[in-house]
């Protein structure tokens, strides 16, 4: 693959070398630091797969929006964003932070909703095998790790070419050694050590995004606010924008800005909820939200949440996230405008080719021209940060997918806790080379960074509104919920295809990296699977029982954790729903009551993955009763949760829907919409919007990496 650049290196291949390899190893020895430390201090033991899973679901509010702001940091947000706004002016980077935030206050909503509904599923596709059987439990399996691959192998595509064409570094060398690092911590310290480096990451990365903006903006050749707005009106002739009024950088009235800004809400969309994590039992207090709409780090790190901590962390993040694509790439992208005709720029007196800003090149040829070597040094460290955060956070997820849907599912329902572990082990490392494999696929066929972006809603959108109406609509059968997406994928697909094909004559990387055939790939493969699961479900009415999933859980909770007496000698139980522990004799409660009147046993928690201390039996004990749910009455089955947990849930929920429906009413129309008009910003008008977008930066840091060290 040729190099994007007409500059050559930035920076010696030696350099980024050092870099990439120095820094994967400084993350290895920081981790393993930690879960020492871990194991030391806090009794926290990443060889059970509680903790390596789910964290013992201990992390609090600060660390939450921590973990779930980095992992949603994405190298397009910072890189793309900027590029994108070189392209088509300021309209894009509010588009795209509009995009980001809502699929995290969504996530929180439904996450508590599903708790309250299914309050002791594993995964996402466990509630799909519960309700739908082994057939659907396989397709969206299926589909869960496609998302999860290609988004991932869409990252390190994406680093691999910014590291080549920085520094001349072979994209198959970046290729490889970018997932590495992560590959090695990630396999010893578990979900734990991914939120410990996440908050590194999101330290060293606001820590560099806000450098950036505010040395590019107060460099002597941009003058400032006021330099940046007069440079960009005096080469307006220069720099005509087709499909924006009057050609203008600085409108909001940009008919590519707002297509490009529909791609992004699906394809965060299809991310928010193509994912699944496992979700293990409830621990005392600590209740954890099962279905949480996000890319593959957003699953794994709500289970992780106390349930006082999910809704507010992920709102937090949700609102720090919206002001890095916008003052980041407002600035960046404005500033390669103003510049990119001097002799300061990189390329001058060359033009900017479309392939330099389909990869991404804008940053860090204005880093170059206004910072520079030192600058250039920096931006690669903020490219390492944004790289292995959502790696690491996808390797958790497929090896959650791989071991526990899968493995212990079909291949080994007998396995102990410490098999998982080691299997989830294996499955870190296989994902790591599977993505690594894809990667460099992807690289040799001509796909960048842009056509990854228009591909992905495709791709990943036809399992949304099947899954969603698993949960929310009692009347979507078993055959809509099998056959729907796959209908959907093919349907949207043959649009994207055949759009390319009718408007452009040919399909090929250019024509399908096109606006337009991607836009309505993506609206057809998001809204036809919910037309084809109503149609076939209507054919057939079914109307699903929700008591169902209790049901079938409190089996399933009596087969994994029978007790041979009706007491637990080790210690004092504690309930849950309630406060804290009960007394010694204290009745067991309902839930209980039913297990023990119908499998025959008591059932007992797993408090930390740790069977055996609450005196269980193995998995060979109980093997024999696998018919044991059609013994349980539906009309027996309660709640697990008592009315104070119920009603703490119900607050969360209703708390949680009105933030998301404030952000979307927010960001979607109170705000950009009015602005869609004929008008082009003032000085004055920019100066403000611009110093907004900065001290949203600086709350953004405020709230996910001061207020989580408070």
């Amino acid at each position: 693959m040729a190099s994007a650049s007409q500059v050559g290196a930035l920076i010696p291949q030696g350099t980024a070398y050092g870099l990439l390899i120095g820094l994967g190893v400084l993350f290895c020895a920081v981790i393993l630091l930690a879960v020492k430390l871990q194991k030391a201090y806090l009794a926290e033991d990443s060889g059970t797969s509680e903790m390596f899973m789910v964290a013992n679901r201990s992390v609090g509010t600060g660390l939450t929006a921590s973990a779930v702001f980095s992992s949603w940091m994405w190298i397009n947000e910072t890189v793309l964003a900027a590029a994108m706004c070189y392209r088509y002016g300021l309209a894009v980077p509010l588009w795209w932070g509009s995009g980001l935030c809502f699929q995290i206050a969504l996530m929180a909503a439904l996450g508590v909703m599903a708790k309250i509904r299914v309050p002791y599923a594993h995964t996402s596709l466990e509630i799909i095998r519960m309700r739908y059987g082994n057939i659907a439990h396989v397709v969206f399996i299926v589909m869960n790790l496609g998302n999860n691959v290609f988004g991932c192998a869409s990252m390190i595509l994406t680093g691999s070419q910014l590291i080549h064409g920085v520094s001349g570094m072979h994209f198959v060398a970046a290729t490889v050694l970018i997932p590495i690092g992560v590959v090695l911590y990630t396999a010893v310290g578990g979900l734990k050590a991914t939120f410990l480096t996440d908050f590194l990451h999101t330290a060293v990365a606001l820590v560099l995004i806000i450098y950036f903006t505010l040395t590019v903006l107060t460099h002597s050749a941009v003058g400032g606010l006021g330099g940046l707005y007069d440079t960009v009106v005096a080469t307006a002739s220069e720099d005509y924008i087709p499909g924006n009024y009057q050609g203008s950088l600085l409108t909001m009235k940009s008919y590519d800005a707002i297509i490009w800004g529909l791609i992004l809400k699906f394809g965060n969309l299809a991310l928010v909820v193509m994912v699944c994590q496992r979700h293990p039992l409830w621990k005392g207090d600590l209740l954890l939200t099962i279905v949480q709409l996000k890319d593959t780090a957003f699953w794994q790190k709500s289970f992780a949440t106390e349930v006082n901590a999910t809704v507010p962390g992920y709102n937090l993040a949700a609102l720090a996230v919206f002001g890095i694509p916008w003052g980041l790439g407002t600035v960046i992208g404005l500033t390669g405008r103003a510049l990119h005709n001097t002799p300061l720029f990189p390329t001058y007196p060359g033009a900017v080719t479309d392939l330099e800003i389909n990869e991404g090149l804008i940053m860090p040829y204005v880093i170059k021209a206004l910072v520079g070597d030192g600058g250039i040094v920096a931006f690669f460290v903020l490219l390492f940060m944004a790289l292995t955060s959502t790696i690491s956070s996808s390797m958790i997820a497929v090896s959650s997918i791989l071991s526990f849907d899968l493995y212990k599912t079909y291949l080994n329902p007998r396995a102990t806790d410490k098999k998982l572990v080691r299997v989830s082990h294996l499955t870190v490392v296989l994902h790591g080379c599977v993505i690594t494999a894809v990667s460099l696929g992807l690289n040799y066929g001509g796909a960048n960074m842009t056509w990854i972006g228009y591909f992905r809603p495709v791709l990943s959108c036809p399992g949304i509104i099947p899954l969603a109406l698993t949960l929310l609509w009692s009347g979507q059968t078993r055959t809509a919920a099998v056959v729907a997406p796959v209908l959907g994928f093919a349907t949207g697909l043959s649009v994207w295809l055949a759009t390319a094909r009718a408007l452009y004559g040919r399909v090929d990387m250019q024509t399908t990296g096109a606006s337009l055939p991607a836009l309505f790939g993506a609206i057809a493969s998001f809204f036809s699977p919910g037309l084809y699961s109503v149609v076939i479900s209507l054919y057939r009415p079914y109307k699903f029982d929700w008591r169902e999933f209790l049901r079938i859980e409190l089996a399933e909770e009596a087969q994994i954790h029978p007790s041979p007496s009706s007491t637990i000698s080790e210690g004092p139980k504690e309930k849950r729903g309630s406060a804290g522990p009960l007394e010694p004799g204290t009745p067991r409660d309902k839930t209980d009551q039913i297990i023990e009147k119908r499998a025959g046993e008591t059932a007992s928690l797993d408090l930390g993955g740790n069977a055996e201390k609450y005196g269980t039996t193995s998995p060979e004990t109980y093997s024999s009763k696998k018919n044991q749910p059609s013994k349980i009455s539906i009309d027996d089955v309660q709640h697990p949760f008592d009315d104070a947990t119920l009603a703490s849930l119900h607050h969360w929920h209703r708390i949680a829907w009105v933030m998301w429906a404030a952000i979307v009413l927010v960001t979607f129309i109170l705000w950009p919409m009015p602005l869609y008009r004929d008008f082009i910003f003032t000085k004055s008008f920019f100066s403000g919007w611009v110093s907004v977008a900065i001290v949203w930066q600086f709350f953004a840091f405020s709230a996910v990496v001061v207020y989580p060290l408070i």
